[in-house]
């Protein structure tokens, strides 16, 4: 996953029309000539932006995963601690991306894409979303709703623990046996943030 380019990029026709392609016939079968008609465009305005697909790819999925978790973001209220912030957020944002037709087409299609920032690396998205959990930790820190903590340790250990829900979740759900549905995991989730962030 590459850093977004341009600041105008959440209304981005080239990447709309790069997540086009993509849901429509998924990664391996996209083209820059695909991606360049649908956007309207010449082959030649997209390659001094980027190299191949696979960037282009990247710069999209860091728009749409930022996208997801900062729309998976609870509203601010006085009453609420930033743990409560942290825990609905981060469980609302599983869900939203479990439920994300991007993802679910990349996981179906083409899931070594997303090897590389499973087992390597990381992204710029999940830099983006590390900075969020870092500024909500800072606040709950502050609040005294958090448990102190180095807050890149917290921020990590959350991010692996939301990645693998949002990943694995469909390998140990049973949608026939109540107690192993999405809905029951969810609700687990939110038991094990819930308890490793509170002092």
């Amino acid at each position: 996953m590459t850093p977004i380019r341009h600041k105008d990029s959440d209304s981005d026709p080239v990447l709309d029309a790069v997540r086009d392609c993509v849901l429509a016939v998924g990664v391996r079968r996209t083209t820059l000539t695909d991606v360049a008609r649908r956007a309207g465009v010449s082959r030649m305005t997209l390659y001094r932006r980027w190299p191949d697909v696979r960037s282009l790819v990247g710069d999209l999925m860091t728009r749409e995963w930022i996208g997801v978790a900062t729309g998976a973001m609870p509203e601010r209220r006085p009453d609420r601690s930033a743990r409560e912030l942290i825990v609905d957020g981060l469980v609302a944002g599983v869900a939203a991306f479990r439920a994300h037709p991007l993802i679910t087409k990349i996981v179906d299609v083409d899931p070594e894409l997303l090897l590389p920032y499973v087992l390597d690396r990381r992204g710029a998205s999940q830099e983006a979303l590390l900075e969020l959990l870092s500024d909500g930790l800072r606040e709950g820190h502050a609040d005294g709703s958090v448990r102190p903590a180095p807050v890149g340790l917290q921020a990590r250990s959350l991010l692996l623990v939301v990645q693998s829900f949002t990943l694995s979740l469909r390998t140990m759900t049973d949608e026939d046996d109540p107690d192993l549905t999405s809905e029951a995991f969810l609700g687990e989730l939110r038991t094990l943030l819930e308890r490793t962030l509170t002092p």
